[in-house]
């Protein structure tokens, strides 16, 4: 089987299960070895999300709230824009493995590793959607992830910009949903949601260690210091640290952040 040839038609494919099923057979097929790296081989530049077909896109100010998780619509809309992180770090994983040619082997293992978690999470939430009546594609999406995939056609910079930026701030982000959660009555689908994104976070780290270290392995063969990633977050996310933000030290730190990355990343003293 040709690896990014293959790739390519799984990150196209637009059904969801059509794609897991596809990938799931790659994949058995590149852990045993029967996968060649085509040389010289051109990747696409996509002009669409896999998911066009299958989601209304929206601008990012228009995406339901995920406001009162008491009522059904609340419940809906959090786990649905949840799953939607979950479905594009999907195709950034697959897109990081098949983008990005002549590397160590390990670098492959880690980004199909990645891409396997992340349908593993998807599925763990979208069962909770169809628990609650509901599917993915009910609610509208922003394309802000795959804008980022379609920004950074190099290394150095998807490795800051995708694991070391967008997916670290989700370290950030899912202890302060969890103490939301935590606040409220339980009932089945909510005791489910917390224990699907326990299990998300601590995979999470992983993911963005891995982007740390290609991050770091991208800086070494281009001879430039780690600082360039504030240089390449701002190139793209003028005002992404502007504001004093609680952060996720243990977690942070965990994944390959120093403690003068999070000074500067929180405007304090954290460690």
């Amino acid at each position: 089987m040709n690896f990014y040839n293959e790739l390519e038609e799984i990150i196209k494919t637009q059904n969801p299960h059509d794609k897991f099923v596809r990938f799931y057979s790659f994949y058995a097929k590149y852990q045993n070895n029967e996968c060649i790296l085509e040389k010289y081989f051109k990747p696409k530049f996509f002009e669409e999300p896999s998911y066009a077909s299958v989601c209304k896109i929206v601008p990012p100010q228009v995406v339901p709230k995920r406001s009162n998780l008491t009522t059904k619509e609340g419940q809906v809309n959090l786990l649905h824009a949840i799953a939607h992180i979950e479905y594009s770090a999907i195709d950034l994983a697959l897109d990081a493995a098949y983008r990005f040619q002549d590397l160590p082997k390990e670098y492959y293992d880690d980004w199909l590793e990645v891409a396997e978690d992340e349908i593993r999470h998807f599925k763990m939430l979208e069962k909770l959607l169809h628990k609650i009546g509901a599917n993915y594609g009910d609610i509208e999406v922003h394309n802000s992830l795959f804008e980022a995939s379609q920004k950074t056609q190099n290394l150095l910079e998807r490795m800051a910009v995708v694991p070391r930026y967008l997916e670290a701030n989700g370290l950030d982000a899912t202890p302060l949903i969890l103490k939301k959660l935590d606040r409220l009555q339980k009932d089945e689908i909510l005791n489910e949601l917390v224990s699907s994104l326990n299990v998300i976070l601590e995979e999470e780290v992983s993911h963005v260690k891995k982007g740390d270290k290609w991050f770091e392995y991208a800086c070494q063969k281009e001879k430039k210091d780690k600082d360039i990633y504030f240089q390449i977050i701002d190139k793209y996310y003028p005002q992404g640290f502007d504001r004093a933000r609680d952060i996720n030290k243990d977690a942070r730190l965990e994944a390959g952040f120093s403690c003068r990355e999070l000074k500067d990343i929180a405007h304090k003293n954290v460690c």
